[in-house]
């Protein structure tokens, strides 16, 4: 599947389906490689964002404002090859827009706060002084902003 193609299916489909397409594709390009813990940390980021409206009204439009993703970033040829990888996407996506539609206090929070995150060994952001709330794998997380 290439990236390109989900985007564009994300356009057709009614919501919340689409939201959780953009959603698993974000966990997929940015965390298919780390563990379970590291994969909700980024849905967590992108599902705090989508709160705080600074970034759009739609996971998709969150997930893809210019230069904060990888659905933003990578080439939009890029194709999603790994078939068990992106299962996990699902299931990981899947599971985390369940939790965040709990009540804030109930919510099982890994990343309390983060609303941006960076694996180092590709991008060195300017804002990667801010207030560092975890390390998970290959990415930090931080809390850039209030939200």
């Amino acid at each position: 599947m290439k990236l390109a193609w989900i985007l564009w299916l994300s356009q057709l489909l009614p919501q919340p389906a689409a939201d959780s397409l953009c959603l698993s594709t974000t966990v997929y390009l940015e965390a298919r490689d780390q563990t379970l813990r590291g994969q909700q940390a980024v849905a967590e980021v992108a599902l705090r964002r989508l709160d705080s409206g600074l970034w759009g009204d739609s996971m998709c439009e969150v997930v893809t404002a210019r230069k904060q993703f990888a659905p933003s970033l990578v080439a939009p040829g890029t194709r999603l090859k790994n078939g068990d990888a992106w299962a996990r996407s699902i299931k990981v996506a899947l599971g985390a827009e369940r939790n965040w539609a709990l009540p804030a206090g109930q919510r099982q929070e890994i990343v309390p706060g983060a609303s941006h995150f960076a694996a180092h060994a590709i991008a060195a952001p300017s804002w990667r002084n801010a207030y560092q709330v975890a390390t998970i794998g290959d990415h930090t997380f931080y809390r850039v902003q209030k939200l």
